[in-house]
């Protein structure tokens, strides 16, 4: 049984289960999916402190019930990054990306009609937690390439460093565990 780490999140105590990433780091996973009080609240509290924004664009997939919710109690508009190449996908504008907690590359893609949806408007970009900021890069790409204007980059946690950033607005300090 793996331990455990507790912290409160948008007034909600929660247990993370701790995970090891190397033979040097262990993390605390903040897993949303299936914890619907979390994400409604989280999304309200920081809805309450971020620029105003016309889209939410987030990475597939651990972020889409952020973005939902956000857009829902929003700006009635949310883009996902997708991981793979869809049959539907015109003209798809992709980036590389490496992050923490995924064992291999992945490449982020925009189809034409998200591009559309994002060129001229004003993009707030979202993520459960910002650590490395790899996937926050890779998505500020996709931005960049739709024609897109980033007005913020936000976060429910950010974890290790990317809690001293100045240039992203997040609920909570997570902290790596280094063994």
């Amino acid at each position: 049984m793996n331990s455990t780490y507790k912290m409160t999140i948008a007034g909600c105590e929660r247990e993370l289960e701790m995970f090891s990433v190397n033979e040097h780091l262990d993390i605390a996973a903040f897993i949303l999916f299936n914890d619907v009080e979390i994400t409604e609240k989280a999304s309200a509290e920081l809805l309450k402190i971020c620029p105003e924004h016309d889209v939410v664009l987030t990475a597939e997939a651990k972020s889409i019930p952020l973005a939902y919710e956000f857009a829902r109690q929003g700006c009635g508009k949310y883009i996902v990054a997708r991981k793979g190449i869809k049959v539907y996908m015109e003209n798809p504008v992709s980036v590389t990306v490496k992050s923490i907690t995924t064992a291999a590359e992945q490449t982020l893609h925009l189809g034409q009609t998200e591009v559309n949806e994002i060129k001229g408007k004003r993009v707030l970009i979202i993520d459960d937690v910002i650590s490395t900021g790899e996937s926050l890069r890779a998505m500020e790409q996709l931005v960049e390439a739709a024609g897109g204007v980033i007005v913020g980059k936000a976060a429910v946690l950010a974890e290790g460093d990317a809690a001293d950033r100045d240039d992203i607005i997040f609920l909570e300090k997570l902290p790596l565990f280094f063994k």
